[in-house]
This record gives C-alpha cells, structure tokens and sequence, in this order.
C-alpha cells in the first residue's frame, strides 16, 4: 500500500484522535499516588473497540500496567512503550487552563499535564495500533504496546515489572523498541536517542550540637557543617573513576552538525547558543545538583541536625556506590568523621552518606549497525519535513529497563513535544506535532510488518 494512502487516512480522523488524545489527558493519573489504572480502563476498551487484544495487570491500589499486540506472532516484535502516569500538577491557580482540562488554544496547541509527558506519545501509539490492525497485514510479526505505570517515581513497578514477568516471561520477542518520550529539542529538529544518563540521588546529613542560641558555641552548628562539606564539593572529581560518556564531545558535536546547512553554520550558531553548548555539555560530563536542605527546628535554637539531597546523572558504568565513596572522602576533607551505615556513631558530632536511588544509565552499543534505525530515521524526517538526529539524552526514562535487562538493546526514544516542557506549569503540545507522530508510529509498524 502507498504510505500516502495511510497518510490521508491519518488526517481524515484527525478531530477523532485529538479527541482520544484529550479523552487521556483528562484522565487523572498523578503519581503519587499513581492511578493509572484509570487511563488502563480507558485504553482497553479503545482496543477492544478496535479488536485489539489488551491485558491490563493490576498492582497496588488503582495501579496497573497494560499490554496490548495487533496478532499473536511473538517471535519477531515491534515494541511501543509509554507510561501512564504523570507527576502532579503542582499548585493548580497557577494554570493558565486546569491541568486536566486538555484546553485546546486557537486550534494549535492542547494543555493539560501529561500532553507532552506522555499522553500524546502514548495516544499515538494506540492509535497506530488501531490504523494497522484496521489494514489486516498477513504477517509473521506483530506490533505491541507496553503501557506502564510508575515511570514516574522508580519504573520498578512498571517496566521493569512488565519486563520480566510479562515480555520475557511469555516469550515475546523484541527486534526494536521505541519509548514515546518527547524528543524536541528546540531550536534544534527531533532527535534520535539511543542512550541515555543514569540517575543517582544522595542525602548527606550532618549531625551537630543543640544549644540555645544565645550560647552558640555550647553547641555544634549541623548547618554550618553542612556548608563545610559544600565548599569542598569541588574535589568529588578527584575521587571519581574515569568513566567516558558513550558517545565523545566531539562525535556527538559531528551528529548535532549533520542538521545544520554545513559546518560553519553550525558552529556559528553553537557558539551563539548556549543552549547547544549546554546540552552538549550535559551529555559528556557527570552533572550534579544540589537541589535540597533542610535545617534546623527553631530560631533560637542551634541545629543539631541538617540534611542535603544531590541529585547526579551518571554515564553507564557509574555507580552510585561510586559516588557515595567519593563523597565520604570529600566529607573527610571537611574534617568530620562518618557514620558507617548501620551502624551506631560513638561520636556526636559526624555526617553520613545514604543513596537514595541509584538507576544505571543504558547505552545501544551496535546503533549504526542497525537497518531498523534507519529505516525510523527516514520515516521521521519524511513526516516531519526536517532532519532528525541521533544523540544521548541527559535524564532517565524506561528505556534503561529494556536496554539493561538485555531485553532489548535496540531502544530508541522518539516522541512528539519539547522535552524542556514536561513537569511543567502550563505543559503543552502543539496538534500539528500529535498528528505527525502518529504517523511515524504508523508508517514504520506498516513497514516492520510488511518486510
């Protein structure tokens, strides 16, 4: 069949699909607590509309993952992933429209929390679902959704949970995986992401003195020890192993390049732009981020107890037992002893060091081996009238679960919307981009099932 049949097809349901697409946006399912069991309910009975078989696994209290395949070939699958849950809205009076409204804005844009993280990736990926079970191809391959939920606090029991107990455990065999996270990248086109940073959080926490204040030196001030410890993060490099990012500077400069008219274009607007040196920069180095303390029980008394939390994002082969070892030696050159974990302190004054969570970063080592990719790259920049590119990506997503369970190395990310707008006030999608992924979803399934 003529891709641009499917094409017209796509845009003569277009209203219809907006309306789905809103239909999920409106569905509550902020995690915490999690509620995904509600866009569940509402994607299985879309597929069975559609005579798509749909299993929904239920977990916790109004929690569940789903599956759902066009066939019941499962020696050779196309895997579509996306996650159900978004995190919350935040204070709602600071909405331009409510977060569930799903407000649709001079015909161009739809807001509503999850728009860009993830409900239009996942709509489309049902809907793809639905086009092609719609044409009845005779093949001996088969198209599934894994929807999750959880990807928003730990994936434990969402993907990694669908992983092993569902894909693996009923033999369904992934040739290539696409997670449907949002991959814009503005001003820059769509990227490609075949790997991806690791996340790793720490709590450092100082143990003082109490005193009244009126007699500061009675006690041992737990924030000014905090601080300490603060001023001598310069050295945690000092103590780091050297680990690469899987991509170098430079070859990842070359790939962002290959979008541009030529290279002195590229490298005129690079050193213009901070945000590709940022980006760029991200990428390549271990980042960290001190985003949390909290000190103190009252105003007149000196603290005894302060506590920080660092966020890290890691290459793959960094461990957050890495980091926690690095820290304590930066603790020790602040001067204060460490507490072991577990075990009970003979000293009053000391810090300790606890990881919190610890994700490994996961890495397509045979990306440029693979006909697949190209064949998706193609397809993008067909439907999207711009190049894309193939890059890493600075945080985490479920992509790390099917990459590092060995499941399915061969995991891209690509999805509709600008990746700096999820967890947002005010998250939107433009339509224009909702339809055009639908089709890149569409096309390539059609062209994986038909070979």
């Amino acid at each position: 069949m003529d891709e641009n049949i499917i094409i017209e097809e796509i845009d003569s349901h277009r209203e219809d699909y907006i309306e789905f697409f809103r239909e999920l946006i409106q569905t509550k399912s902020y995690n915490p607590p999690g509620d995904e069991m509600n866009v569940a309910v509402k994607l299985q009975a879309f597929f069975q509309n559609n005579d798509i078989k749909c299993e929904v696994f239920p977990f916790g209290e109004n929690r569940a993952n789903l599956i759902a395949h066009v066939n019941k070939n499962f020696d050779h699958c196309l895997l579509y992933n996306g996650h159900m849950d978004t995190v919350p809205p935040g204070p709602e009076d600071e909405w331009r429209y409510s977060p569930l409204s799903a407000h649709i804005r001079r015909k161009k844009f739809i807001y509503g929390r999850g728009t860009t993280d993830m409900k239009a990736g996942l709509a489309a990926m049902a809907i793809s679902m639905q086009i092609l079970k719609k044409l009845n191809i005779q093949s001996d391959k088969n198209l599934v959704l894994c929807a999750v939920g959880d990807e928003e606090t730990s994936g434990i029991l969402g993907g990694l949970w669908s992983v092993e107990n569902v894909l693996k455990a009923r033999n369904i065999k992934s040739d290539f995986c696409v997670v449907g996270e949002s991959t814009g990248l503005e001003p820059l086109p769509k990227a490609i992401i075949v790997g991806e940073k690791g996340h790793v959080r720490i709590k450092i926490i100082t143990h003082g003195i109490a005193a009244h204040s009126s007699i500061p030196f009675e006690g041992k001030n737990a924030i000014y020890m905090m601080s300490d410890i603060i001023q001598h993060l310069d050295k945690l490099d000092n103590y780091l192993p050297n680990v690469p990012p899987p991509i170098p500077e430079e070859k990842l400069k070359a790939l962002l390049s290959e979008v541009f008219p030529d290279k002195d274009v590229f490298e005129k607007i690079f050193n213009e732009q901070p945000i590709l040196r940022n980006f760029l920069k991200a990428l390549t180095t271990l980042t960290r981020s001190l985003n949390l303390i909290e000190g103190g029980i009252k105003d007149n008394v000196v603290p005894e107890k302060c506590e920080a939390i660092m966020d890290f994002r890691t290459f793959p082969g960094q461990t957050g037992e890495m980091i926690k070892n690095a820290l304590e030696q930066v603790v020790k050159d602040s001067g204060y002893p460490l507490k072991e974990e577990g075990k009970n302190s003979s000293e009053h004054v000391y810090a300790q060091i606890e990881i919190i969570d610890d994700s490994d970063g996961s890495y397509w080592e045979d990306w440029e081996d693979s006909e697949l990719i190209k064949e998706f790259k193609s397809i993008a920049e067909r439907i999207y009238e711009r190049a894309s590119f193939y890059s890493l990506f600075p945080a985490a997503s479920d992509a790390r679960t099917f990459r590092n369970t060995n499941y399915c190395p061969s995991t891209i990310l690509f999805g509709p919307g600008n990746a700096t707008l999820p967890h947002t006030t005010d998250e939107y999608i433009e339509i224009d981009d909702f339809m055009r992924i639908i089709k890149v979803y569409t096309l390539f399934a059609y062209k994986y099932l038909s070979d």
